[in-house]
């Protein structure tokens, strides 16, 4: 939980960084009811800060205008928070450029008391994240502008390398941008092609924020049409596989961008795109379920050559009983 003084700061913080905020945001971020705040705006304008209300529909709090504070220094949380944003960017390639992290943990270093930073140092030394590596990482510049083009609905015009090198001119529409299994992609409106388009920032040659607007659906999930995207992209076998199991497990064991699952009578039916069988072989064995193969008929293949490796290894035992 946070103290009350916290929160309090916490709101000056945030009337320093914008030029107007409303109630029920501040109440958003702070966890708290708008009854709340007008009492921390009170608790701030008895110390003498001069925040005015703004009436109406759209309206909110604002420092004065030309009211400026000296820097408040960190909270022990707020300096973890900022040193684990940070380490997580550079795990997850967010910076191209190495000094820009380095150079940002350098300023939180500098406000921090001794002691402090010495327990901020002890977290950038032992900290570990279990995040994958980025594959691909595209450009600061490219991230911001189809981060901002998505904020603000506004189109973007883009040249786009796909697969071998066919490079495009597209104008898009983007919904979202997403990071998932080590890679940075956008979703949105394609309007070369018509429709809902999925692709990586990291092949994007040059983008363009535009002035036309557009709409975003209220309901569309940007990180699920990425997974199920992924689950269902066009491989060289198409592969149907019944599991005898539920599909609450299922889920449990089959990674979300690997297949779809569907329950059918007789259990959960796994489909997925792949270039080569014996891998998915080797993945449905994995999981520990009975199965069934519905397609294609060569898998059956693939699982009898894996059979067959397994059998060989279980065998090989010498005569003292250690494996060869």
């Amino acid at each position: 939980m946070y103290h009350p003084t916290t929160r309090v700061l916490t709101v000056l913080e945030l009337l320093q960084a914008h030029e107007s905020i409303s109630g029920p945001n501040l109440a958003a971020r702070l966890e708290v009811n708008i009854r709340t705040v007008r009492h921390y705006i009170t608790l701030l304008q008895d110390l003498g800060i001069p925040i005015e209300a703004e009436r109406g529909r759209q309206g909110g709090y604002r420092l004065r205008p030309g009211f400026k504070l000296p820097p408040l220094m960190f909270t022990e949380d707020e300096a973890l928070a900022l040193t684990l944003g940070l380490l997580a960017a550079r795990r997850m390639g967010l910076s191209t450029a190495a000094p820009a992290v380095e150079g940002a943990l350098a300023k939180v270093e500098r406000v921090m008391p001794a002691s402090l930073r010495a327990r901020m140092e002890a977290v950038q030394e032992t900290l570990i994240f279990d995040l994958p590596p980025p594959y691909a990482t595209p450009s600061s510049a490219t991230l911001l502008s189809f981060s901002v083009a998505t904020q603000q609905h506004r189109r973007i015009t883009m040249r786009y390398r796909a697969w071998g090198d066919h490079e495009t001119e597209r104008a898009f529409d983007p919904y979202g941008v997403v990071y998932y299994d080590g890679r940075w992609f956008t979703v949105g409106y394609c309007h070369l092609r018509a429709g809902l388009r999925m692709f990586r920032l990291d092949r994007v040659l040059r983008a363009e924020i535009g002035d036309p607007l557009f709409e975003r659906p209220d309901d569309f999930d940007s990180m699920a049409y990425v997974v199920a995207s992924l689950a269902s992209a066009p491989g060289t076998w198409a592969v149907d596989v019944l599991l005898e199991t539920t599909l609450d497990q299922a889920r449990q064991r089959v990674p979300a961008a690997m297949a779809t699952l569907e329950v059918v009578p007789g259990g959960v039916l796994l489909r997925c795109h792949v270039e080569n069988l014996d891998w998915v072989a080797r993945l449905l064995v994995g999981l520990g379920f009975r199965m069934r193969v519905r397609r294609p008929p060569e898998l059956r293949d693939a699982l009898r050559r894996l059979a067959a490796e397994i059998a060989e290894a279980a065998g090989r035992i010498c005569d003292d009983g250690d494996l060869s």
